[in-house]
């Protein structure tokens, strides 16, 4: 009814016989002076022996024992091991008293040094000798693992408070209502929004009398357990309120804000900024920062600079909590590779109204934390509002979507318990969405039927058949040829599809030598060499070649995709512009013996035909393209047109590409020429019923006569004809080439005799001797 769990964890199970103990006595080890022999109280009404090298161990303590049985990880390091009965240095040993790297409590307990154990008298939390640790640290909690696709459209739960929310409406139950009181008669802080359609809200919060220390242990544990590293309080704060409402927020060292003033603005082209994780951002005019009066901040909703950071010596702070708008936050993303927590939520799409509720808790857990804390300034900057989206449905739509009538009191019931405001006037429902759903989530009246149904439980409706018109057939004659030729080079040819971005790498496109001059350039890249839309499939073509060589020695692949063109092109409608777009083929062999690879790509081509029922190609030289070699590559000619071009990828566009080891034969073809036949039913040949009789011919011929011209001009007088091999060196004269050839004659109607075999292949002989100006070797 809501998101789906992918798993369920309990935590405590990792800490089975991971328990209390209690320290009786601390005695000398008789054979190491770094060891001790402990008497220790585990709670199950005997006392036990326990050697150990701890730095800290006090009688009367209690510390965390792992007793035979459980699992710890040695040191910190490694995989977990087994603890068992044993003797160290011939001492006796019932288990083991544990450090926190050792029991998973590294996080909650930071020890001072590796020799330290973790002492609860001394962290001062109250427990009893047997006690499961896992509940004395308050890490016997169940996690319930939510997967991404469950919620990527719901920015509204990616905090535990809309999970509550959620949970509240599906079983009925009261939902703890938090604070959104937000300061007030407090001196403003200065903070100018330059950019009100990129940063729709910013408050900022002064906090004096504050400095780095350890959270609680409640706060670590909570973190740790929703799987961040807690830090310090400062920001272990800050993550508490992203993790719990899902607002972002982030924490400003005071004194390092110059000029005592916040602007949101646009980064100038070529401004530097170093970001927390020693990163060096060359930023652009399209990039959202967080400046103060001399220089940016941190990269706004995204990640904090380290100028700004939280130090040691930190002792006030400006607490942000702001709402930037998700098509920004993913530019930005997307151009550094910088996927935060932060960012994640705003590129879904947060309502301005959260704020309140971040700043509320965030305020409230500062006082808690530290209670001797000052707020000395504050400023809410709010210059767009989400509004509540409005939307109505009527009673005849959801009954009969629905399938069923619902009673008017169940829907408002339900519509409300989500936090929709509603006003039925006997047909329709006028339905107010809440701000969290506002922000595109809820848009039109299927999304709130759909609400509808999982509230009450898609079970629950009876299932019936979609009803589908077959007045009108639709031709999809261009669909189908795409579909065939892909299944042809999947499945017949063994070749694997792939899929690139229509936005090319540079490095690319200047290896496969195509001019980018024509080329349609992105007004907002989503990386700085990733400016330019592909006019060929064949630069994508060669990262995966690159790409994929690093792992294999041999491959083939191929992708079907549309290519762009500077032009104006309207679907559907006059304000509708795209650029003009062409759907191409090409496909790749990469190996080791270039010549077979090339033949392999040719024969692919010849094959096409046969398999997606159109007219064969014809292949001749015309128009060489720029990634092929000087001396192989043909073009791909229907109907007097070039369709494409089939080629060994040239020693400088592999060098150019970075493609080490290989060589590479390509095709690409312009699948628009392609026509298929009106009909699909294939004709069939007849087997012959008498035997063929198979011939080799050994030809000398110039070098400028190609396999085509020998194929055209006999292929009319055998049944059969294969290329076997090509030959240049000793015995054979300059500027000629010996080929080989294989192909068989015979008669439709009987067994040919030695002189119709003879005849004929005199009359081929003749035929090559005219045309090509063949030598019989």
């Amino acid at each position: 009814r809501t998101v789906e769990v992918e798993d369920v964890v309990r935590s405590a199970d990792k800490f089975h016989d991971i328990v209390v103990g209690e320290i009786k006595e601390v005695n000398a080890h008789p054979n190491a002076d770094a060891l001790k022999v402990c008497v220790v109280d585990v709670g199950d009404g005997e006392l036990h022996q326990i050697v150990c090298g701890g730095s800290n161990l006090t009688a009367g303590h209690k510390v965390c024992v792992s007793k035979p049985g459980a699992e710890v990880v040695w040191h910190g390091e490694g995989e977990p091991v087994k603890i068992k009965e044993t003797k160290l240095r011939g001492v006796p040993s019932y288990g083991m008293i544990c450090g926190a790297t050792e029991v998973f409590l590294a996080d909650v307990f930071p020890p001072k040094d590796e020799r330290e154990i973790v002492d609860f008298t001394e962290l001062g939390i109250e427990c009893e000798a047997g006690q499961c640790v896992a509940e004395v640290a308050g890490l016997d909690d169940v996690i319930l693992e939510v997967d991404n696709k469950s919620l990527s459209n719901r920015p509204d739960l990616w905090g535990h408070y809309g999970i509550a929310r959620e949970l509240a409406a599906i079983y009925k139950i009261p939902l703890k209502e938090l604070s959104t009181e937000l300061p007030e008669g407090l001196p403003e802080y200065p903070v100018t929004i330059e950019e009100p359609d990129r940063c729709n809200r910013f408050t900022a919060t002064k906090i004096d009398n504050v400095y780095v220390k350890e959270s609680p242990a409640w706060m670590k544990t909570l973190i740790t357990n929703a799987g961040m590293r807690p830090i310090n309080a400062l920001v272990d704060i800050t993550n508490f309120v992203l993790l719990a409402v899902g607002a972002p927020q982030h924490a400003y060292d005071s004194t390092h804000v110059e000029g005592d003033e916040i602007v949101v603005r646009l980064a100038n082209d070529g401004e530097k900024l170093l970001l927390l994780d020693e990163k060096d951002l060359d930023l652009t005019h399209d990039h959202l920062v967080i400046c103060d009066a001399k220089k940016p901040l941190n990269l706004a909703g995204i990640k904090g600079g380290k100028d700004d950071s939280v130090l040691d010596t930190t002792n006030s702070v400006i607490l942000e909590c702001a709402v930037f708008t998700a098509p920004g936050i993913r530019r930005t993303t997307a151009y550094f590779n910088e996927k935060t927590d932060s960012a994640l939520r705003y590129e879904k799409g947060i309502d301005t109204q959260r704020a309140d509720l971040g700043v509320a808790m965030a305020l409230s857990l500062f006082k808690e934390i530290y209670p001797e804390c000052v707020f000395s300034a504050f400023t809410d900057n709010y210059p767009v509002k989400t509004e509540n989206a409005v939307i109505d449905i009527t009673q005849e739509f959801l009954d009969r979507r629905l399938g069923e009538v619902l009673p008017q009191a169940e829907i408002e019931d339900i519509l409300t318990r989500l936090g929709y405001e509603v006003n039925f006037d006997g047909e329709t429902y006028h339905c107010v969405v809440p701000t969290w759903r506002s922000t595109g989530d809820v848009s039109i009246h299927d999304d709130i039927l759909g609400d509808i149904a999982r509230l009450i439980g898609y079970e629950y409706f009876k299932k019936q058949p979609l009803t589908v018109s077959f007045e009108h057939s639709v031709n999809q004659v261009s669909t189908d040829m795409a579909r065939k030729l892909r299944e042809y080079l999947a499945f017949r040819c063994g070749m694997n599809e792939i899929f690139t971005y229509p936005w090319i790498d540079e490095k690319y496109i200047n290896a496969a030598g195509i001019d980018t001059a024509e080329s349609i350039r992105l007004a907002t890249p989503p990386a700085p060499e990733l400016g330019i839309l592909r006019s060929s499939l064949i630069p994508g073509m060669l990262e995966s070649i690159e790409k994929n060589s690093r792992y294999f020695d041999e491959f083939a692949i191929f992708e079907a995709a549309q290519v762009f063109e500077k032009g104006e092109y309207s679907p559907s409608s006059p304000d509708e512009v795209l650029p003009v777009h062409r759907n191409m083929l090409t496909g790749a062999f990469a190996g080791k013996d270039a010549k077979e690879l090339f033949f392999k790509a040719k024969g692919v081509i010849e094959g096409m035909a046969g398999y997606c029922h159109f007219t064969p190609f014809t292949f001749k030289q015309k128009n060489k393209p720029s990634w092929a070699d000087e001396k192989v590559w043909i073009n791909i000619v229907e109907d007097g047109r070039i369709a494409g071009s089939i080629g060994l990828l040239s020693v400088q566009v592999l060098t150019s590409a970075g493609i080490k080891m290989i060589s590479a034969a390509a095709f690409e073809i312009d699948t628009a020429v392609i026509e298929p036949y009106p009909s699909r039913t294939n004709e069939f040949r007849h087997l012959p019923q008498y035997p063929l009789v198979e011939q080799d011919l050994s030809l000398l011929v110039d070098e400028s006569v190609r396999w085509a011209d020998i194929n055209e001009a006999i292929k009319y007088m055998v049944k059969d004809l294969r290329f076997v091999e090509e030959y240049r060196g000793k015995q054979i004269p300059a500027g000629k080439k010996s080929i080989m050839l294989s192909l068989k004659i015979g008669n439709d109607d009987s067994t040919m005799t030695s002189k119709q075999i003879e005849k004929k292949m005199n009359g081929i002989i003749k035929v090559l001797e005219k045309k090509c100006g063949a030598q019989l070797r």
